[in-house]
């Protein structure tokens, strides 16, 4: 797809949102004039215009995508090495599914919102493919196609998304999710913990600020709407307005409810009266919530609403049991991901940074967007029995073919965004590459090459992260400088003095010297790096 029909999207899923949010006719008016010249600079039906001459070449990224050089790719690795220990911790191995997957697999997954981002590929060899949304439903359909019924595991991948990006925010068109999903039968909300659990040992190691594990189970979702009177053919609308409580006022969504998706004034009043629970309850702590269900004289005689209620509590006294904090919490009005989760639903969020945010210089939409969720997931208990379904050829579906399935997903660029502003706040840097021993010339007329030469390749054969400038001639100062830049901590120094001594020196980049005989370089070496990697723990 290209940039201009790109725009022509963004702009139309501009406007749809202004109508529905039923913005002033004239802001409509200016947005689809700006549609409609988009769409004059599509090129005839026939093709592309063979005629027009060819501009100059743009060297930038797609909209929506980055580079990230050295450094912030080492940022981008403390964050996938710090997940995929918590991970692994938990027991968890490790699988790789294809960045394409059948249009078919995906399509319907979503929402209607979620379909109309995803990346149709170009009809090949009669396969209509695109590219993946995300990694649970490629997942489920791992697991449906290998016939696989139990397993934990971890995927770290890019996904695509055809979204309005906001860069500064950490949300893009590319970008990497860390997801942990365990499949199986097993004790009822153990898993449930021990994703909420996942969540918090992840957040609190990054120490990125304050946070919350916002709870809530599509249960109590549907019991409220029976109380309220709500027909279930509106769930999913419905939901997609509550779920905006975290960011909008409830006179926003009541309007939006009323007036634009014409729900009864009546059941609008009802629902509010439990998904806002929370917010009119603000000294109730999670517990007290869930009692205040078991309690309301409607809630208490609806069976979807008491059968949430006593797994949340399970939930979270499996939680507590397993030394999960204080940052998880229950939010009745948490309400997305509806479209395949069948039970406990999550979310995290930074509520405040531990530190101060970078201003950076974007437009006025971009600098009020929130970073939004940091992490998400749920119980999603019936897709890959619907897959199995699908492929059966089948009328009835059975739920023999069910495998119980729950995850978390990491936004890994939104987790980036902050990181990086965080180590910058605190002057905190990174290496960018992993080079332990700096092999330099102890003056500047020495050329010494081969002899540089044959130290750095004793050096790579013990497996000692080394380098050198394979130059003839080499100004030390620089190279000190570049080492201190670099965070490289030790330099061998050979000189004519050292090659006749057969010695050499090992310079610590913070000034301390020492003279070793060859022989007991490697010695010495390991012993210093040993101790450094003890001190940083």
């Amino acid at each position: 797809m290209s940039e201009l029909e790109l725009q022509i999207t963004e702009v139309g899923n501009e406007i749809r949102q202004l109508k529905l949010d039923k913005a002033e006719p004239s802001i409509i008016k200016e947005r689809v004039a700006v549609l409609n010249a988009l769409k004059a600079q599509l090129p005839p039906a026939g093709g592309d215009d063979k005629s027009k001459p060819p501009g100059r070449m743009q060297l930038k990224t797609v909209k929506g995508t980055r580079d990230f050089d050295t450094k912030e790719s080492a940022v981008r690795n403390i964050l996938f090495d710090l997940i995929t220990r918590v991970f692994e911790n938990h027991g968890a191995g490790q699988i790789n599914t294809p960045s394409l997957e059948l249009r078919d697999i995906l399509m319907g997954k979503y929402g209607e919102e979620g379909g109309k981002l995803i990346y149709d590929l170009k009809d090949e060899g009669g396969e209509r493919a695109s590219l993946r949304y995300d990694l649970t439903v490629p997942f489920a359909r791992f697991l449906a196609q290998r016939k696989v019924n139990t397993i934990k595991k971890y995927q770290i991948a890019n996904v695509y998304r055809r979204d309005q990006p906001y860069m500064t925010k950490g949300r893009y068109r590319e970008f990497a999710q860390c997801d942990f999903d365990i499949a199986g039968a097993y004790v009822s909300m153990s898993c449930e913990a021990e994703c909420v659990l996942i969540i918090d040992e992840v957040l609190s190691q990054l120490a990125l600020g304050t946070y919350e594990i916002r709870t809530n189970h599509r249960g109590l979702l549907e019991g409220i709407f029976e109380v309220a009177g709500a027909p279930q053919s509106e769930f999913k609308v419905v939901c997609s307005s509550i779920d905006k409580l975290d960011k909008c006022s409830w006179a926003d969504v009541r309007e939006e409810l009323i007036s634009v998706k014409l729900v009864d004034a009546k059941v609008v009043d009802v629902l509010g009266e439990y998904v806002r629970v929370r917010e009119l309850n603000p000294q109730m702590n999670k517990v007290q919530l869930l009692e205040w269900f078991e309690r309301d004289e409607r809630a208490s005689k609806n069976k979807k609403i008491m059968d949430a209620v006593g797994e949340m509590k399970l939930m979270f006294e499996y939680g507590n049991a397993m030394g999960v904090s204080e940052s998880a919490v229950f939010e009745p009005s948490l309400a997305r991901g509806l479209d395949y989760y069948t039970g406990v639903i999550y979310e995290a969020i930074i509520l405040e940074p531990s530190f101060k945010l970078a201003q950076v210089e974007c437009s006025e939409e971009e600098q009020n967007a929130r970073i939004g969720s940091v992490a998400a997931g749920g119980r999603y208990d019936k897709l890959v029995g619907d897959f199995i379904h699908a492929a059966s050829g089948k009328k009835k579906a059975s739920s023999k073919n069910d495998v119980p399935c729950i995850g978390i997903s990491f936004g890994v660029e939104r987790l980036f965004t902050l990181l990086e502003q965080k180590l910058a706040a605190e002057d905190k840097k990174v290496n960018s590459k992993k080079t332990q021993v700096f092999v330099s010339n102890a003056h500047a007329s020495s050329q010494l090459l081969l002899e540089r030469m044959k130290v750095i390749g004793t050096l790579w054969k013990a497996q000692i992260c080394a380098e050198y400038a394979p130059k003839n001639k080499v100004q030390p100062l620089t190279q000190i400088r570049d080492c201190e830049e670099e965070n490289i901590p030790l330099m061998v120094v050979i000189g004519d003095d050292e090659l006749k001594n057969g010695t050499v020196q090992i310079r610590n980049v913070l000034t301390r010297e020492n003279t070793v005989s060859f022989e007991d370089l490697f010695k010495l070496l390991i012993l210093f790096l040993g101790n450094q990697k003890r001190r940083n723990g």
